[in-house]
C-alpha cells in the first residue's frame, strides 16, 4: 500500500486508533482468508481491492469529488443505488463490522445496543472510518426502533444527515409511504447537486445496478454445484466488497471470475471435498469485517452455499424494471423492487421463510444457520418461526446469537460442530 498518511490526516482520521484498526484487519485476513486452499485465481481482485480498501478506493472517491461528483454513504440495502447513480454520484457502504471505542460508544448509547449499530458509533467516534469522513451526505434509514432512534445522536456527529422513514409491513399505504421518502430523497440529491434527474439518467442508473445485482445472482448459481467451485467465505467478501467498489469495475471482475468458476465446475473441482456438509447462513448482514460466523462453520469442512441476508442474496434478488418511459414509471418501479425486500423489519414476514426454504433447496443444503446479532430484536426473533417452520419441512436449523467479539469462539465451534455432524 502507498502512503495515504496524508490523506487520512485531511479526512481527520485518528492515525493511532486506525492503524491498529488496520494491523488487525490485515491479520484478520490473512489468517481466514489467504490461508485457504483451492481459491480460484480472480479472488486476485478481490485480495487487492481489500488491500486498498482504506487507500486506494478512498483516493478514488476523494478524486471523483474534485471532479465535482458527490459521496452519498449508507448503512441498508434500502437507500436504492440506482437513484444515487443517476443523480450523478457514487454510492458507498459505511462501516459497521467490529467493535471499535466500545467505551466512548456506551456513554451515548445503552450497553444492550445492536452491535451494529454500536459498531458503527464506534468507527465514528474512533474516527477510523475513511467512507464516513469522506462522504458527502450520510443516508440513515429507519429500519428497526434502535436505528431510529440512535439516528437521533448519530445525526449530530455528521455534517450532512437524511433520515429515510420505511413501512414496517406490506400494506397498499405502506408502499405509498416508501414511494414518497424515495422522492424526498431525490429531492435532497437534485438539491445538492443542483441538477435534475432526468430519464436516461435514472435508466443508465438503474442498468448499472441490474447489471451488478445479475453479476452477484450467477455468483449465487454457480455456487450450487457439488463440489462448490468458491467457499461461503470469498463469495462473502465478493457481497461485502459491492458496497465499495466502482459498480461498473466490480460488476466486471465478478464475471470474469464467474467465467472461471463455470471451468472448475465443468472439471469438477471445487473449493471444499465433493459432498462435504453444505449450509445456508441466514439472517442479519455481515459487514466487513464480519467475518466471525462463516470462518466458524468452514473450519468445520462445511462450505456456505448461500447466504440469506442483506450483504447476499436479499440485497441481490430482483432486477428493477426499466421499460417505463417516464420518470414516475421509473420510480415506481424502483419503489416495487425494493417494497420487495423481506427484512424481519416487517410483519408478517412469512415471504422471508418462504424465500429461506427456497433457497435451501436451490442450494442443495443440508442445513440451515440461523445467525442473529446480539440484541438485534427483529432477527432473533423472527429465527424461532424460521426455525419451526423449516423443521416442519425437514430442514435441520441451528440458531446462533452472538456480537463482534472473539469471546464466545469456543462455544460457536463446539455448536457448529455439532449441527454439522448432525447434518453429514
Amino acid at each position: 500500500m502507498a502512503d495515504y498518511t496524508k490523506m487520512w490526516t485531511d479526512l481527520g482520521l485518528n492515525l493511532d486508533n486506525h492503524d491498529a484498526l488496520l494491523e488487525n484487519l490485515g491479520g484478520a485476513y490473512q489468517s481466514i482468508f489467504m490461508s485457504q486452499e483451492h481459491r480460484p485465481e480472480g479472488m486476485g481482485y478481490f485480495d487487492f481491492v481489500m488491500s486498498e480498501a482504506h487507500g486506494l478506493r478512498i483516493q478514488e472517491l476523494r478524486d471523483e469529488q474534485e471532479a465535482g461528483r458527490k459521496i452519498i454513504g449508507s448503512f441498508c440495502v434500502f437507500v436504492p443505488e440506482e437513484l444515487v447513480l443517476a443523480a450523478g454520484c457514487t454510492s458507498v457502504g459505511l462501516c459497521a463490522g467490529a467493535d471499535f471505542a466500545q467505551e466512548e460508544v456506551e456513554k451515548v448509547l445503552p450497553r444492550n445496543t445492536c452491535s451494529l449499530i454500536k459498531s458503527f458509533f464506534g468507527f465514528k467516534l474512533g474516527k477510523v472510518c475513511p467512507y464516513m469522513e469522506v462522504s458527502d451526505l450520510i443516508v440513515g434509514e429507519n429500519t428497526c426502533d434502535g436505528k431510529k432512534k440512535s439516528f437521533e445522536i448519530f445525526s449530530q456527529m455528521v455534517p450532512n444527515f437524511f433520515q429515510m422513514d420505511l413501512p414496517q409491513n406490506k400494506a397498499p399505504m405502506a408502499r405509498k409511504l416508501l414511494k414518497h421518502e424515495y422522492e424526498a430523497f431525490i429531492a435532497k440529491l437534485e438539491e445538492m447537486t443542483g441538477k435534475r434527474i432526468g430519464l436516461e439518467d435514472l435508466k443508465q442508473g438503474i442498468a448499472t445496478v441490474n447489471a451488478k445485482r445479475n453479476a452477484l445472482a450467477r455468483l449465487s448459481k454457480l455456487r450450487t454445484a457439488n463440489p462448490s467451485p468458491i467457499s461461503g467465505l470469498d463469495a462473502l467478501l465478493i457481497n461485502q466488497i459491492a458496497f465499495l467498489d466502482n459498480p461498473v469495475r466490480f460488476t466486471g471482475k465478478v464475471n470474469a471470475l464467474c467465467d472461471e468458476l463455470e471451468l472448475l465446475v465443468k472439471e469438477n473441482k471445487g473449493a471444499k471435498v465433493e459432498n462435504a456438509p453444505r449450509v445456508v447462513i441466514s439472517g442479519c448482514p455481515m459487514a466487513i469485517p464480519n467475518w466471525k460466523v462463516p470462518a466458524v462453520i468452514e473450519a468445520t469442512g462445511a462450505v456456505i452455499v448461500g447466504e440469506e441476508s442483506c450483504i447476499g442474496e436479499r440485497g441481490q434478488r430482483n432486477t428493477t424494471d426499466a421499460s417505463a418511459d417516464t420518470i414516475d414509471g421509473l420510480i415506481d418501479a424502483v419503489v416495487d423492487r425494493y417494497f420487495k425486500i423481506d427484512c424481519a423489519v416487517f410483519t408478517p414476514n412469512q415471504e422471508r421463510v418462504e424465500h429461506i426454504k427456497e433457497m435451501a433447496k436451490n442450494t442443495n443444503a443440508d442445513g440451515v444457520i440461523h445467525y442473529g446479532l446480539q440484541f438485534c430484536q427483529p432477527y432473533i426473533m423472527e429465527s424461532f418461526s424460521v426455525e419451526k417452520t423449516l423443521e416442519k419441512d425437514g430442514v435441520s436449523v441451528l440458531r446462533l446469537e452472538t456480537d463482534y467479539s472473539q469471546e464466545d469462539m469456543g462455544q460457536l465451534s463446539t455448536r457448529v460442530e455439532a449441527f454439522v455432524e448432525i447434518i453429514k
